[in-house]
């Protein structure tokens, strides 16, 4: 991975989650661009409801996007020179630890494996701002994550509307909450370049956009909650379903 030492240490391996290897294994094509060939094909039946291959891409892209914007949220706490910043990077990490917590939930209950690290495409976004340093990093964070947590919005807002699996649509309903805060404040930031943000380059090789399986046996990383963090990492499926509370 791309992060810097700092960074790279707040993503600390659970030492009692060990990684097993699931039966819904993400295809190692899968990218954040461009989900599998076959979204609507039911890749399982578990007791939540018919679970597609867009469900399990979404579970996957929700958990790569906290593998980069939690350790950056770090980088705007420490590098950055207004609160506004500061405040969106405290916003980053808390929401991602919650997120991630209700990602591996998920992830346990429905069989699916989950990526350590995120996709080349985000380490290079972390690469890039852990060189950067003032305006330009600030106005290069907020602008970055605009464009990114866009993306992830849409792409949300479309599995909540088509899934079946009441665990998929609990965490659909989170990651939406959640986005949606971190968008708020980046753009309350008044940083954002939106020209840019809003014509980031698509159809990139998928090898770009695609978070590189977990090494087999390697404990999976864990996303730390703040101390002071009022999120519930637990995630309820809505009323109908089955899911773990």
């Amino acid at each position: 991975m791309l992060f810097s030492r700092t960074v790279a240490g707040t993503l600390f391996l659970g030492g009692g989650i060990a990684f097993t290897l699931g039966s819904l294994l993400y295809p190692s094509m899968l990218g954040v661009q461009k989900v599998s060939s076959a979204p609507d094909r039911i890749i399982g039946r578990p007791a939540t409801g018919p679970l597609t291959e867009a469900d399990r891409d979404f579970v996957v892209e929700v958990r790569a996007a906290g593998l980069w914007e939690y350790p950056v949220g770090r980088m705007a706490i420490q590098k950055s020179t207004t609160k506004a910043v500061k405040t969106a990077g405290e916003h980053l990490i808390a929401g991602h630890a919650s997120l991630d917590a209700a990602c591996r939930g998920v992830a346990g209950e429905l069989d699916i494996t989950l990526p350590n690290q995120p996709s080349p495409q985000q380490q290079g976004f972390v690469a890039q701002l852990t060189a950067e340093s003032g305006k330009q990093f600030d106005t290069d964070l907020a602008t970055i994550l605009r464009a990114t947590q866009g993306g992830i919005l849409s792409k949300t807002a479309n599995v909540r509307t088509t899934t079946k699996n009441s665990l998929i649509r609990a965490l659909a309903d989170r990651t939406n909450d959640i986005v949606m805060d971190h968008i708020t404040l980046v753009e309350k930031t008044g940083l954002v370049d939106f020209d840019r943000a809003l014509s980031q380059p698509t159809g990139l090789p998928a090898q770009d956009t695609t978070p590189p399986p977990p090494v087999a046996g390697q404990p999976q990383a864990v996303l730390p909650s703040p101390a002071d963090s009022t999120l519930s990492p637990r995630l309820v499926a809505p009323s109908g379903g089955q899911g773990r509370r």
